[in-house]
């Protein structure tokens, strides 16, 4: 364990029970071999007890002082109280420390699950650029800005509020409010939404709501409320300790008081009474059910997955529906280039060289060439995975030097190289400058359409200038995880229900869809479009089973927390998304998604088998002890000796290859 990764609050609690640790096994020594007597001893086991009890100790007053009694601190207190009555000084204190020890473990793998999600604030612009009377920008508060007001978005500013667009032309990235990483061009009278980063033009966006009222608040505000929620499952020693400890403690006390009224002997009924305190701590419930779910965790954590509580463990033995994202989850949330496919045309030497109709091969390297040529100034993830693809085929190749270059907003681009104009851009585009092209089907891809003419920069005016000729169609594509469709199918295997929301094209989400064998899909939705969606599956009627939804984007960050499991995958996943997910795979693998499932299931079969083992030799010794027939050596063995081959049973669940070789 790194000490780094604990809190101040744990590095101390972890100083005290080492402490309280040392000294206890060396007045276990001490007992031994010396002849101090009970007192002496008494008030020796005591500073351990103390420095390792104390919290406990203060935890049971506070919960009587607010009328909370019977819950586990006061059980634990007045148990080791009990001890210590009887002269059982060391096993109080070893009750004590191993209560510790299994609460300090639980801290840990529970203390890392809810920290600030401080990459999702980012998303809360900074100011708003208002334009006054002067001609010039004056930076405000975006809480200032009144509906309707001018705002100007420099390039690469974040937009502030919700408007529309009355002036300029640029692309515009959302993949932090959609997780689609294809910027978006727009217009006078597009409408653009807060939290979304202006590309390289300028725009003057009219707000249409106020700040508080903009999409990027309400997703800020999703995220702080939406974990509010979800129902958070106690632990199992809260619960039973409800019941378990007013019914213990009640017995002792009638046990000590009830008999004697009768038949008389005080001293040995209260003995009797404080033997079945002893009897009836929980000890080895508190260790072996933590210490199970703790070895839950780090079996899971050796496969590469991060389940932030115990309480997500048991949540995932329940699970009956998988919602998912798509880009960056099911897919790679990387483009390539997919397919080329070349037009017919003589080719030519204006730029690859060659002469004749040419081969496929040749036109097929004559349109990666000159889409290349077009893109190489361009940022644009199209053009970067178009770019990567040409070096990749040839990397041999050098590109002709571009000699100037137009963006056309939305469409693509016109650029011009060596004495060749070149189109590389959407049908838009195309139909633009008139050229004829063959469009290319393909709903799960963008495609973009290249074609050029010989025309230097001079000429590209005068009359009766050529034609452009049609080079062909690149189909690019966000490829589908390898693994993808094996996860898929193996959730189905295990009657577990996928669903898609992305913010993606419907289209290409429906394609995607159909090639992993998903049968339930939306589409083009916002991050508060998909809670809405998750809250309508969360309240579909008859629902018994619970919710996981998987995610890697700061726009996933408000549904993740929203469901009753976030999974995040965490190699390409967002700081946000990972900070809000409950779960976090590593790797990126969905197959780790049904491997945690069956880890979750083996870890709460043992804990269920140790709650069953611990209850019912705990009850047979306590019924035992209350008719005298058990001794403290009965109640050691009821106490240390269950935790003991509970605890052998919990390390059970460190075993990760088992929990992957089974199938539910």
């Amino acid at each position: 364990m790194k000490t780094d990764a604990l809190t101040s609050k744990q590095k101390k609690e972890l100083r005290r029970i080492l402490i309280a640790g040392i000294l206890f096994a060396g007045l276990l020594i001490a007992d031994h071999v010396s002849g101090t007597g009970r007192w002496g001893m008494f008030a020796l086991f005591l500073i351990p007890y103390l420095i390792v009890g104390l919290p406990v100790l203060r935890s049971a007053v506070l919960g009587i002082g607010h009328g909370q009694i019977f819950d586990e601190s006061f059980l634990m207190s007045l148990a080791t109280i009990g001890a210590f009555a009887v002269g059982e000084n060391a096993e109080a204190v070893a009750v004590m420390l191993f209560y510790q020890v299994g609460e300090f473990f639980q801290s840990y793998a529970v203390g890392k699950s809810r920290r600030s999600i401080s990459a999702l604030m980012e998303l809360a612009p900074e100011y708003a650029n208002v334009e006054n009377a002067e001609g010039t920008l004056e930076q405000v508060d975006p809480d200032e800005v009144e509906q309707g007001t001018l705002l100007v978005i420099l390039p690469g500013e974040k937009i502030p509020i919700d408007g529309i667009v009355e002036e300029g032309e640029s692309l515009v990235s959302t993949a932090a409010m959609t997780g689609e990483p294809v910027p978006c061009g727009v217009h006078p009278g597009s409408e653009v939404i807060s939290g979304c980063v202006n590309g390289e033009g300028t725009l003057r966006v009219r707000t249409t709501k106020l700040y508080e009222d903009s999409t990027v608040a309400r997703v800020l505000d999703l995220v702080e409320n939406a974990a509010a929620k979800k129902s958070k499952t106690e632990s199992f020693i809260t619960r039973f300790a409800k019941y378990y400890t007013p019914v213990v403690v009640i017995g002792a006390l009638i046990l000590a008081v009830v008999p004697p009224l009768f038949l008389g002997g005080w001293g040995g009924w209260i003995l009797r009474a404080c033997t079945f305190l002893v009897i009836s701590c929980p000890c080895a419930l508190v260790i072996s059910v933590p210490l199970s779910f703790f070895g839950g965790i780090g079996a899971a954590s050796k496969k590469g997955i991060l389940v932030k509580g115990s309480n997500y463990l048991e949540l995932l033995t329940e699970v009956g529906t998988v919602v998912t994202d798509k880009t960056g989850t099911l897919t790679r949330g990387v483009f390539e280039v997919q397919e080329l496919r070349p037009a017919e045309y003589p080719v030519s030497d204006c730029v690859s060289g060659g002469s004749g109709n040419g081969s496929a091969e040749e036109r097929a390297a004559r349109l990666l060439q000159a889409a290349a040529a077009a893109e190489q100034l361009s940022t644009h993830p199209i053009a970067l995975s178009i770019r990567e693809a040409f070096e990749k085929q040839y990397p041999h190749h050098s590109l002709p030097k571009l000699t100037r270059a137009e963006n056309h907003s939305g469409q693509g681009i016109e650029a011009y190289a060596e004495g060749t104009c070149i189109l590389a851009g959407n049908a838009g585009l195309m139909q633009r400058f008139g050229v004829s092209y063959k469009e290319a089907e393909d709903p799960a891809a963008t495609v973009v359409y290249v074609a050029d003419k010989e025309e230097s920069i001079e000429e590209q005016s005068g009359a009766g200038r050529p034609e452009y000729r049609y080079l062909g169609a690149l189909l690019i594509s966000d490829e589908i995880k390898p693994e993808a469709g094996e996860a898929v199918a193996s959730m189905h295997r295990n009657g577990i229900d996928v669903v898609m929301l992305t913010g993606d094209r419907k289209e290409a989400a429906e394609a995607v869809a159909g090639k992993l064998g998903i049968k339930q899909v939306k589409a083009e939705l916002l991050p508060i479009d998909k809670v809405e969606a998750v809250e309508q599956l969360l309240a579909a009627e008859n629902r018994a089973d619970k919710l996981i939804f998987v995610g890697d984007g700061i726009n996933d960050a408000p549904v993740l927390a929203r469901a009753d499991v976030g999974i995040a995958m965490g190699s390409l996943g967002s700081d946000a998304a990972i900070e809000a997910a409950d779960v976090v795979i590593m790797d990126d693998d969905l197959r780790k998604i049904p491997l945690a499932v069956r880890i979750a299931k083996k870890t709460m079969r043992i804990a269920r088998q140790n709650i069953v083992f611990a209850l019912g030799v705990k009850i047979l010794i306590l019924i035992l002890g209350a008719f005298g027939l058990a001794n403290m050596w009965a109640a050691v063995f009821a106490d240390v000796g269950v935790a003991v081959i509970a605890i052998l049973n919990a390390m059970r669940t460190l075993r990760a290859d088992s929990a992957t070789a089974e199938r539910r």
